[in-house]
Parts: structure tokens; sequence; C-alpha cells
């Protein structure tokens, strides 16, 4: 109980001395400078169908040009450094239908990967990087659906200090149903601590990412248990539009 009183008194406390100047943009609202796109069974770079795009001042998911899904699942990845320790923030919105052909389980699903590899080491079919992925979601009114949850491709994280059970465990954030913006921040430190922010509101903790889980690329089975230190932030595309904006970040020593 203090040391969950002491957090909050930190997390108030960044908060509070934060200011514009403070943070470095990731996205620049006019186009993807700095960005790096790999849609699986394409190589880097191919921006297939025009998935990512920038439309009024957001970095848009459109599905616009697509029929069918396909397994298209892709991925968006600043590129311009690796990052360590570090506050990120940004505002995502759903918007439109879930695509034709998508899995059910991606209906108002996105992500912010966090620790990625680099998506120059991505197989060619492979659906997702290695990371830590702070799961989004929207809600569809009927039951609780909460944001901000952590997901494990290729991972393994530890949550009370005990291995996470399953791939994906949920936050306590309340539950979006409507399609309006919704700020979300991830403050990181390295490998050994991580807290997922909603609203302000810190609903999820976890430490100790590490190469492990059920989607282990087979370039990465040798690195099995390595933690992951650093590594690269991307968004997902997988399947029903999604837009991002505000996308900021600092570094923490």
């Amino acid at each position: 109980m203090l040391l969950s009183f002491a957090f909050l008194i930190f997390i108030s406390f960044l908060f509070s001395c934060s200011n514009d100047n403070d943070w470095t943009y990731l996205f620049n609202g006019n186009n993807l400078d700095g960005w790096e796109i790999k849609i699986r069974n394409h190589q880097i770079g191919d921006n297939y169908k025009n998935t990512f795009k920038v439309e009024n001042g957001s970095l848009k998911v459109s599905y616009e040009d697509y029929e069918s899904f396909d397994d298209k699942f892709g991925h968006i990845f600043y590129t311009k450094k690796k990052f360590k320790n570090y506050h990120l923030s940004l505002e995502y919105k759903f918007s439109g239908k879930h695509l034709n052909g998508a899995p059910g389980w991606s209906l108002k699903n996105s992500g912010i990967m966090l620790h990625c590899q680099d998506p120059n080491s991505m197989l060619i079919d492979q659906e997702f990087p290695v990371s830590a992925e702070m799961q989004l979601l929207g809600g569809i009114n009927e039951g609780d659906r909460p944001t901000a949850n952590i997901c494990t491709p290729g991972t393994d994280v530890d949550i009370n200090g005990e291995k996470a059970k399953y791939h994906c465990i949920n936050s306590s954030s309340s539950t979006y149903n409507e399609d309006d913006w919704v700020n979300v921040e991830v403050i990181v430190y390295s490998d050994s601590l991580i807290h997922h922010i909603v609203q302000k509101d810190t609903v999820l903790t976890y430490r100790n990412i590490r190469v492990g889980g059920d989607e282990i690329p087979e370039n990465y089975l040798t690195k099995i248990n390595e933690p992951l230190k650093d590594g690269f932030i991307s968004l997902q595309s997988e399947g029903h539009p999604v837009e991002f904006k505000e996308i900021k970040i600092k570094d923490l020593k």
C-alpha cells in the first residue's frame, strides 16, 4: 500500500514538472518522415494499399483500398533511434468499420509495440515484432473491454512477481465505448519496470521483459530468456481503422 502511494506521488510529480519543451514529437503531423513500414508478406518499406497515411494531422491506419484483410498484419516503426528509459504519450481513436476477413479479436483493436526488434530483422511472413505490446481496445457497447492491456508477442513479462500466465493480461482501465480520442502513456525503465497509464490513471505495471512465450520467430530462438533492455517503438494495423496523434516522447534517466 505504501509502495503504491509512493508511486502515485511520483507520477503526480512527473506530470506536474512536465511542459511542452520536455517532449520530442515522433510524428510531425504532415508526413511519415522517420517512420518505416513492415506489412506481413511484403518487403520493408512497402506501404501496401496505402495502409498507413497522414490525414488531418493524424497518422491513420486505413483500409479504404482493401477488399479483404488477408492476414496483412502491419506495423509502422519509428526508426530514428532505439529507446531504453522513456515516457511516451499519444492519443488514439478508432473509426469506421472492421475490415472484411480480419480476425474477430481485431475488432477495435490496435497496439503500441515497445522494445521492438529491428523491422529489418523481421521474417517476411512474421505477423508481429518481438516486443511488449500496450494493447489498445475500444468498447463495443457490451461488457467490459479495458484498454492499455499487456500482450506479449515473442516475450514474457512478470506481473506481481510472477510470469504472466496468458498472452494478454487486462489492465484496470475503464471501457471506452465511444470512438473519441483516448490519451495513453507508458513509462519505461529498460526491461525492469513499465507502467501503463490511461487518461492520467495508472492501470497496469509489469517487469522483466524478456524473449519468450509462444510466438518466437526462428531468428530469435537462440535468444530465449534474454532481457529486452531497449528497442524501437511501432504502431499496429490489425484490421480496424485507427488514428494516432500527439505522438511524443521524453528520455528518462
